[in-house]
């Protein structure tokens, strides 16, 4: 009765609060670890259910413990709170993951390969230089105002005018030099995207499932490559509804009674795809707008319809919608795209 066969980790950056249960769900031991101990405790242990929330380092661990021979599981925090019977520290923590690892109608986070994380580490510097060029900006633009010197709000006049400031004489010296400093920062982060942006287009050139997705109206080269990355096992979702509503561009639901009440969408899971859909969605109406009548596919007629019906941003997020439930079926079926669906 003692066997440990449920551990619940609780991951840190410096420790690692763990939960065993035996078979009946008895607690049979509680212990912090060292990040660096807890890989070789679980080696001294038979193998056992391993639960923890998604978060930094939760698939590496999942690896590790896997090549141990445990079966290692991910699950979203919000999943695990309501199973949190006292106030949030540690130890309840980890003993609220062994007991939502222990549900049998819990749903978890595929496990991610070490090639894949790789594969999204270009995009997490790429997203990450791009804020930096836009919070550089945003200093040049300030920096130039305390001056006089405002600019439309578009990236291009802002460098533009602080190149042509650099030879302004009227300005103090101390201001020109350090101008030239931000723009020889700004001319490496742009280096920098660039490269990023030809490693994932050599990525998508290299995948047939990016290259299949990139064929839909509203995903190019950027999203595709995202998607190929991000979706471990698209047959882990029943259909492409429930793919869409990991997305978070689904409705909320809060319905009783009998009356079926939809409020906004309810922006869980991958903020990073969710964005990218919606932006896409931009090009994709835009495209269908364009069209004359006599050239509209079924798709771009639905798009047109539905822009007149509800509006901009709503007709956004329902093209976000329905190509994320494209994007299930292109990842889930090896068939090609149909001719309506692609872009145009």
């Amino acid at each position: 009765m003692n066997e440990i066969t449920t551990v619940g980790l609780d991951l840190a950056k410096r420790v690692v609060s763990l939960c065993g249960e035996d078979s009946s769900g008895r607690v049979v031991v509680r212990r912090t670890l060292r990040r660096e101990a807890v890989i070789a405790w679980f080696a001294q242990r038979p193998t056992c259910l391993v639960g923890m929330e998604a978060c930094s380092s939760a698939h590496w661990f999942a690896r590790e413990l896997a090549a141990l021979g445990h079966s290692a599981r991910i699950i979203a925090p919000e999943f695990v709170r309501p199973f949190r019977l006292s106030g949030k520290n540690d130890t309840n923590d980890a003993a609220a993951i062994c007991a939502a690892v222990r549900q049998p109608q819990m749903r978890f986070v595929t496990v991610k390969g070490a090639e894949q994380q790789a594969r999204l580490v270009v995009h997490r510097l790429r997203q990450g230089w791009q804020e930096e060029r836009t919070a550089g900006i945003n200093r040049l633009r300030g920096l130039l105002a305390e001056f006089g010197r405002v600019y439309p709000n578009n990236a291009a006049a802002a460098i533009v005018g602080a190149r042509t400031a650099l030879t302004d004489e009227t300005l103090p010296l101390a201001l020109r030099r350090g101008l030239a400093r931000a723009l020889e920062h700004l001319r490496a982060i742009e280096l920098q995207l660039a490269e990023c942006d030809r490693e994932i287009a050599r990525d998508v050139r290299d995948d047939p499932r990016a290259q299949r997705v990139r064929r839909i109206a509203g995903v190019g080269v950027l999203t595709a490559s995202a998607v190929a990355a991000t979706v471990v096992d698209p047959a882990q979702f029943r259909c492409a509804r429930q793919f869409a509503a990991w997305l978070g561009i689904t409705p909320r639901q809060y319905s009783t009674g009998g009356k079926t009440q939809l409020g906004r969408i309810t922006r869980r899971g991958d903020s990073y795809l969710r964005a990218l859909l919606v932006q896409g969605a931009r090009s994709a109406l835009q495209a269908a707008l364009r069209l004359a009548p006599s050239r509209r596919t079924r798709l771009s007629a639905w798009i047109v319809a539905t822009y007149a019906r509800i509006g901009y941003h709503k007709t956004l997020v329902a093209i976000a919608n329905k190509n994320a439930r494209l994007l299930w079926v292109l990842l889930t079926r090896d068939q090609p795209l149909r001719a309506h669906a692609a872009i145009q």
